[in-house]
């Protein structure tokens, strides 16, 4: 769980950005994004990332453009850039993984798959200031075990 955990930590949070495709150019969603550790609730054994910034580019009905730098325990940036559709049709994002993104009036729905039945289906959604972004989740192993998570992501 992990390893798919890993995965759509960076493209749930991307993901969620497409939501803005329900506004204008003025997207609430277009911007800088950075996690809060403190108000997120991850998986048991999940590693923390020493910090987690998204740089969203673009958020209209036809596309998303962002990129995602995560700073490791170790000090490591990683830096992925993503451009994505949102028509709820399951694409792959690495050579083991797809996802879908749906967006219903002011939410994204979210679901990742794994190559052994493992998933993770989320949710979301801005604070009424449009300063956090909420994202509520499980992960699913194909045994069936389930784990509840909220991520909560800060205007920079």
């Amino acid at each position: 769980m992990t390893r798919l955990r890993g995965i759509t930590v960076i493209m749930g949070l991307c993901a969620a950005l497409t939501a803005g495709a329900a506004w204008a150019e003025s997207s609430p969603f277009v911007g800088r994004w950075q996690l809060n550790r403190a108000q997120s609730t991850l998986p048991p054994g999940e590693p923390v990332p020493k910090d987690l910034i998204c740089d969203i580019a673009r958020a209209d009905d036809s596309h998303v453009k962002w990129s995602v730098t995560v700073l490791t325990a170790e000090d490591r940036p990683h830096v992925e850039t993503f451009d994505t559709v949102a028509n709820g049709e399951f694409y792959p994002i690495s050579s083991e993984t797809t996802a879908s993104f749906r967006l219903t009036g002011d939410t994204l729905q979210v679901t990742f798959k794994g190559p052994a039945g493992q998933s993770d289906a989320h949710t979301c959604t801005l604070s009424a200031d449009h300063k956090q972004m909420i994202r509520r989740g499980v992960l699913a192993e194909g045994d069936g075990r389930t784990v509840n998570y909220v991520d909560v992501y800060d205007r920079k």
